[in-house]
């Protein structure tokens, strides 16, 4: 197997876009209670997916990774603010790392 081929097994990319799961399940893997999901939204740090008003929110991979990074920063002894920047400074790197590696694929 190339190293494109093994490249393209572990990142993906198709796969990771249709991974959308339910704030309850988010919160049972993250170990993050739905109630601070929530607060985290409306602070604007995640974002959801809703069909419809009353609808059950869904998270897909990109906010599910910042809840957890999220997460173990406040874990480090951040505030909510520095932690929210650190993670949209690193998911940024992360996102370009990731769009480089998808060129290459192509």
């Amino acid at each position: 197997m190339s190293s494109n081929e093994e490249l393209k097994n572990l990142l993906d990319f198709d796969l990771l876009s249709k991974l959308v799961v339910g704030i309850g399940e988010v919160s049972e893997i993250t170990g993050v209670p739905t109630r601070q999901i929530r607060y985290w939204e409306e602070k604007g740090i995640i974002n959801s997916s809703q069909e419809a008003e009353g609808t059950t929110r869904k998270y897909d991979y990109l906010n599910v990774k910042k809840i957890i990074l999220v997460k173990e920063l406040l874990d480090d002894g951040y505030t909510l603010d520095a932690a929210a920047k650190k993670v949209g400074d690193r998911m940024k790197i992360i996102n370009e790392a990731f769009a480089k590696l998808a060129q290459r694929s192509e």
